[in-house]
């Protein structure tokens, strides 16, 4: 009869504490991310331990880049499933801000963030950026002939000899409608044709630029700083540029992260969103393998990643460059992808 009467009691526990009702008191939170995952994970397991709240992940895919999350948030607009979106780059950020997509959240950890890396009225915010970057094969290229400007491409001693990736995908894409705002039409689109002209190679995506400059087929090739280190962490011989320093400025692309309208754990999700914002985490995706550039002073970095202040950086407005995507990519497909 005892033993009978604790296990009673056993199941009368279990029963409460996995009830529905104890369920439903956990505090959960709903993130897509289009972080590759291998950088991402660690931090979303930090900020459980540190809060308590669950957090439910839902990851792009490689081959879908950032579309594939961007148009299920879209599908999702009139029941959203996710709190938070931390993307990978910043101008389909601006498309969801566009399409209704996001909710208006001003992170207090956001506040030395510079202004020209986060939306007005705080419906999105960046963080950790990749630069756009020239690799060269250090076989290939003497340092003394080293390209100073993605402008000196256009001159003939680099004919065939350098390459890009798809430009209607990734960072590509947003380099390119870029240089769109920053120079005007008719200038980028004579600066596109020059590249053409000139033989430029093309290539599938940012890697495979890379690679095809480590096997020695190209001299040099646009990449991303994320690209570039993985092959000089390797032992490769090869190395990076940042490009038009004192002129034009490299452009920094950051991670960003936002709100969701109608988000259904708006509480947890902002204490998510402030979690991703803090230096804490800018530290440690600048300690990463993917060596994201802080935006900030004070965060502890490795000597290989520069300084934001270092660089001389492109001052470019992000919602003009998301409003030029369609734009640029039509002249683009045009001249590269007939």
């Amino acid at each position: 009869m005892k033993k009978l009467l604790i296990l009673l009691l056993i199941n009368f526990y279990l029963f409460i504490f996995n009830s529905p009702v104890q369920a439903a008191n956990k505090k959960q939170v709903v993130l897509y991310t289009a972080l590759d995952q291998i950088f991402s994970e660690t931090i979303i397991q930090d900020f459980e331990q540190e809060t308590g709240i669950r957090v439910k992940v839902v990851y792009d895919t490689e081959a879908a880049k950032t579309t594939g999350l961007v148009n299920r948030l879209i599908a999702e607009k009139d029941n959203p499933n996710a709190d938070v979106f931390w993307n990978n780059e910043i101008a389909r950020s601006v498309l969801l801000k566009d399409k209704g997509i996001l909710a208006a959240y001003k992170s207090a950890q956001a506040k030395d963030i510079p202004s020209q890396f986060k939306d007005r009225d705080g419906f999105w915010t960046g963080f950790a950026a990749r630069a756009r970057v020239l690799i060269y094969n250090k076989d290939m290229v003497k340092a003394d002939d080293l390209p100073k400007s993605i402008f000196d491409l256009t001159d003939v001693r680099w004919s065939g000899n350098f390459c890009l990736a798809n430009p209607l995908f990734g960072t590509t894409a947003t380099h390119c409608a870029a240089l769109f705002v920053a120079l005007g039409d008719e200038k980028a689109k004579a600066y596109f044709q020059a590249l053409a002209d000139n033989q430029v190679v093309m290539v599938s995506g940012n890697s495979v630029s890379r690679d095809r400059v480590v096997e020695g087929e190209l001299a040099l090739g646009f990449t991303d700083t994320d690209d570039a280190w993985v092959a000089i962490t390797e032992g490769k011989n090869v190395n990076m540029i940042y490009p038009d320093n004192g002129g034009l400025g490299t452009l920094l692309i950051p991670n960003t992260v936002c709100l969701i309208k109608n988000a259904p754990h708006p509480d947890e999700a902002k204490q998510l969103i402030d979690y991703i914002l803090s230096k804490q985490v800018e530290e440690k995706l600048a300690f990463s393998s993917s060596m994201q550039i802080p935006l900030r002073k004070g965060i502890k970095k490795p000597s290989h990643v520069p300084d934001y202040d270092a660089l001389s950086v492109m001052d470019i407005d992000f919602e003009a460059v998301a409003h030029k995507l369609n734009q640029s990519g039509e002249f683009l497909t045009g001249l590269f992808l007939k």
